[in-house]
């Protein structure tokens, strides 16, 4: 009897050890998958990190990409509407010169005829005296005509020696606007695809504001629709005035009436066709879409409440949701209608414009 409760505690005691055994096996495979899980998350957030790293050093190049090829827009601008006055100056020259070859053909004929019919007979001094007029006056017309003319000639000169000067400026901006060009679309490319995420939740985002943009009846309805950042009390936007997102001419200002005599709420500001179009602050684009009236819009939030409006784009280069830094790309003018109308809202008000930004 005392042996079989002897094998019997026994058989207990090896089930025990085998059990503990068996459940501390278990447990450091569960401990390895923890440690797997943990260096897999840590590989994660290291991506995330350099990813998001690269996301902002992108967007940094962005922006003096932009601002390079900016310049060079309006240089090449420049330097096109120089060369077209130098085109009419010379035009008018040349006109001029036309002009002028009658009274040279004239005073030429004059001194011929004289010198073909010549009358010095000294018994009559009248026909001396007249011939000898004629022919200093003649003499004299000739050299005010090669005098003009060749004043003319020499200005002539000068525009085509500094037309030759433009057009090599010119041609260099080309190549130099060309390259820029290139880097700015690759740069675009490449927060493109790292926007890829972004795209995905644009679907549902997009029919939202398609549904807001229907319900709209004005610009202003639509920017209080997509909303905005916290408002704080100071009403301050930013320490310093910002550039506008266009380089341009001012040709309506906040308060003056427009063509329909309405009075405006923020500025229009006349640009080149294609005209690049960058952030005027850093924000997030709150719609990027066509609204009736006013073509291709986008809409950012900014901090402190702050909405800004921009219109008549040609292409948009910027998703909803986006975060954009000041002076970031994101899109380009309309080249048939190449004016943006630029409103700052600030909850249901307008703001003018000149609080927050430089003249353009």
């Amino acid at each position: 009897m005392l042996r079989n409760k002897l094998i019997f505690v026994g058989l207990l005691f090896g089930l025990s050890a085998y059990s503990a055994f068996a459940a501390g096996g278990e447990l450091a495979k569960i401990q390895n998958q923890i440690k797997k899980t943990e260096q897999q998350n840590k590989q994660i957030e290291q991506q995330l990190q350099t990813s998001n790293k690269n996301v902002e050093q992108t967007k940094k190049q962005l922006v003096k990409a932009a601002d390079r090829v900016s310049d060079l827009e309006e240089k090449r601008s420049a330097l096109i509407k120089r060369i077209a006055e130098l085109d009419k100056q010379r035009d008018k020259i040349n006109e001029e010169l036309s002009q002028h070859n009658q009274g040279i053909s004239d005073a030429t004929s004059s001194i011929l005829f004289i010198a073909s019919n010549p009358n010095f007979n000294a018994e009559t001094m009248h026909d001396y005296v007249l011939t000898s007029v004629v022919l200093s006056a003649a003499a004299d017309q000739f050299d005010s005509q090669i005098m003009f003319a060749t004043k003319k000639l020499n200005e002539l000169n000068e525009i085509h020696e500094q037309r030759v000067i433009e057009k090599e400026k010119l041609d260099r901006s080309a190549k130099k606007y060309t390259k820029e060009k290139t880097e700015l679309d690759k740069l675009l490319k490449t927060r493109s695809a790292q926007n890829e995420k972004l795209k995905n939740q644009q679907i549902e985002i997009q029919n939202k504001l398609k549904t807001l943009s229907a319900k709209a009846k004005s610009i202003s309805e639509l920017s209080a629709g997509v909303g905005s950042s916290k408002m704080l009390s100071d009403a301050k936007f930013s320490k310093r005035k910002l550039n506008v997102p266009v380089r341009g001419k001012l040709v309506v200002r906040y308060g003056e009436k427009t063509a329909l005599g309405l009075k405006s709420d923020g500025w229009r500001i006349r640009t080149r066709g294609d005209a690049l179009v960058m952030a005027p602050a850093d924000g997030v684009v709150k719609f990027a879409d066509s609204f009736r009236g006013f073509g291709k819009v986008i809409i950012m939030s900014h901090k402190n409440g702050y909405n800004t409006v921009m219109t008549n784009m040609g292409s948009i280069d910027a998703l909803v949701g986006q975060e954009v830094l000041a002076g970031e790309p994101i899109g380009r003018m309309n080249e048939n209608k190449p004016e943006m109308y630029l409103e700052v809202r600030r909850g249901k008000n307008s703001v003018d414009p000149a609080r927050i930004f430089n003249e353009p």
